[in-house]
C-alpha cells in the first residue's frame, strides 16, 4: 500500500516544465551570469574567497596554482579541475581583464590563443586590487552560507569596495539570458560612482561626462558616440570597434601599415593569418609582406606595401575583411 501511495501520475508537460525551470534558475543564477554587486560569477568568487583565506595575497610570495585550484574543488566548487583552472588564467589574461584580479607566474596563455601551461608549472596569487573587493569579509559585512558538504562557510557575495562589473566586465551564456558587458576604466567609474552618490538623480548625460564609453584592455578605438548612449540607456547596443593604426613611409619609397592595437577579444594569429591570405591570393593587390613583430615592448603588425601601392585603399579593404575592425554588441544582463 505504501508504494502506491509513492508514485505519482503527472503529466509530461508538467515534470519537464518544472525539471527545466529549476535548472534554468540554477544555470542563470549559480553558473553563467555575474552577481550585479561584485560583478563576479560564482567559479570566480570561489577562487578569490579560497586563495584569500589560505593567505594567498599579494604581499605574499606566490604558490603553485594546482595547490589553489585543490583548495577551490574540494573546498567550495565540486566540479573539474580544468574549469577551475581555465577561469583561474582568466582572472589573470592582462588582454581580457581590464584589471586583473589574480597575478600568475609562468606561462598563462596568450593574445594568438595559445593555452597556459599546466598549473603545476605555474604560480599564482591575489593580485592587490582583489583586496579591495575582498576587504573586511571576515567583519560579517556579507552573508555566508555553508558549502556543498556543510564543513565550511563561504560568502554568497563579496564586499567589493569598487563597482568590478563595470571595470572588469563580464561574458556568458545561460539558458534563455546572455550577457555581454564591456570592461570600463577604474577612475572613470569610481570618479561617476562618487558623483553619482553625490546626486542620486544624476542623469546619463551627467554620468557619461565621467564614463565616455568602453576601456577595452587591448585599446583599439571605438568609432562614435551613438551606440554606446544607447547600450547605456536600455542595456543593449553596438559600436564599431577599430585597430590603431598608422601609415609609414619605408625604404624605396614604399609604405607600411603599422597596427599597434587590436580590438578586443581578437585572435591576434588568426587576424595576420587572414591578412596573409589575402596577399597570398591577390584579393587586393600591393601587399608585400604580413609579419608579426611583437615583442616584450608592445603589439606590432606589420603589412609592408608594394611600390606605388595606395595605402589607404588597402587599409580600408582589410577593415573592411578582416578583424582590423569588429562590431561590439552590448547586452547588460547581471
Amino acid at each position: 500500500m505504501a508504494t502506491k501511495e509513492r508514485i505519482r501520475e503527472m503529466p509530461l508537460e508538467q515534470v519537464m516544465g518544472e525539471r527545466f525551470g529549476r535548472y534554468s534558475k540554477y544555470i542563470i543564477q549559480e553558473r553563467a551570469l555575474p552577481d550585479i554587486r561584485d560583478g563576479l560569477k560564482p567559479v570566480q568568487r570561489r577562487i578569490l574567497y579560497a586563495m584569500y583565506q589560505d593567505g594567498n595575497n599579494y604581499d605574499k610570495p606566490f604558490k603553485k596554482a594546482a595547490k589553489a585550484v585543490g583548495n577551490i574543488m574540494g573546498n567550495f566548487h565540486p566540479h573539474g579541475d580544468s574549469s577551475i583552472y581555465g577561469a583561474l588564467v582568466h582572472l589573470s589574461q592582462s588582454w581580457k581583464m581590464r584589471e586583473p584580479l589574480v597575478e600568475m607566474h609562468g606561462n598563462n596563455g596568450s593574445m594568438d590563443g595559445d593555452g597556459p601551461a599546466a598549473m603545476r608549472y605555474t604560480e599564482s596569487r591575489l593580485s592587490k586590487i582583489s583586496n579591495m573587493l575582498l576587504q573586511d569579509i571576515d567583519k560579517n559585512t556579507v552573508k555566508m552560507i555553508l558549502n556543498f558538504d556543510d564543513t565550511e562557510y563561504e560568502p554568497t557575495v563579496l564586499p567589493a569596495r569598487f563597482p568590478n562589473l563595470l571595470v572588469n566586465g563580464s561574458t556568458g551564456i545561460s539558458s534563455g539570458y546572455a550577457t555581454e558587458i564591456p570592461p570600463h576604466n577604474l577612475t572613470e567609474v569610481i570618479d561617476a560612482t562618487i558623483y553619482l552618490l553625490k546626486h542620486p538623480d544624476a542623469t546619463l548625460d551627467d554620468l557619461m561626462q565621467y564614463v565616455k564609453g568602453p576601456d577595452f584592455p587591448t585599446g583599439a578605438i571605438v568609432m562614435g558616440t551613438k551606440g554606446i548612449k544607447e547600450a547605456y540607456e536600455t542595456g543593449r547596443g553596438r559600436i564599431q570597434v577599430r585597430s590603431k593604426t598608422s601609415i609609414q613611409e619605408i625604404r624605396g619609397h614604399r609604405k607600411e601599415i603599422v597596427i599597434t592595437e587590436i580590438p578586443f577579444e581578437v585572435n591576434k594569429a588568426v587576424l595576420v593569418k587572414k591578412m596573409d591570405e589575402i596577399r597570398l591570393n591577390k584579393e587586393i593587390d600591393g601587399i608585400a609582406e604580413v609579419r608579426d613583430e611583437t615583442d616584450r615592448h608592445g603589439l606590432s603588425i606589420v603589412v609592408e606595401l608594394k611600390k606605388n601601392a595606395d595605402a589607404q585603399n588597402i587599409l580600408n579593404y582589410l577593415f573592411k575583411n578582416t578583424e582590423l575592425q569588429v562590431s561590439y554588441n552590448f547586452n547588460m544582463v547581471a
